[in-house]
């Protein structure tokens, strides 16, 4: 059973779990895919934490402390390409997509458990929404109907 942990930010609390968590790791994993950790990079991982009202020192605390069981594989396909699309614009952030970020990429999109022969056209897909500044709900959208 996962435990979540609670902040107390403006009068609520917000849970952080064990998969969110999951993924701010991930995200930081893609942001140094390319061995070269850009500020751009870097403000986009803020970002997508404040989004998810997850205060800055909590990110702070979560990537100076990783968690140190498995990274937790998102069970909801939409939140799966949620993540995925994360993902992707961590690796644009700085407008560029080493082959190194691409294969970090498709990785996931294997570990996410999608099939091997659409990983190549998920991931093309992905990365010209991205370029297009297509929102995320967007495309779940797209892939659900």
């Amino acid at each position: 059973m996962e435990l979540p942990v609670k902040i107390y930010k403006k009068n609520k609390y917000i849970m952080i779990t064990l998969e969110l968590k999951s993924h701010f790791l991930r995200l930081y994993q893609m942001a140094m895919a390319d061995d070269c950790f850009d500020v751009l990079e870097l403000q986009m991982l803020y970002h997508f934490a404040d989004e998810r009202g997850i205060p800055k020192e909590e990110l702070d605390k979560l990537l100076l402390n990783p968690i140190s069981t498995e990274l937790i594989i998102p069970e909801e396909l939409n939140t799966r390409i949620e993540y995925l699309y994360d993902f992707t614009r961590i690796i644009w952030a700085d407008e560029k997509i080493t082959e190194d970020e691409l294969n970090m990429l498709k990785k996931y999109c294997r570990k996410f458990n999608f099939l091997d022969e659409n990983i190549n056209e998920l991931s093309s897909y992905l990365i010209d929404c991205v370029q297009k500044n297509i929102s995320k709900e967007e495309i779940i959208s797209q892939l659900n109907s």
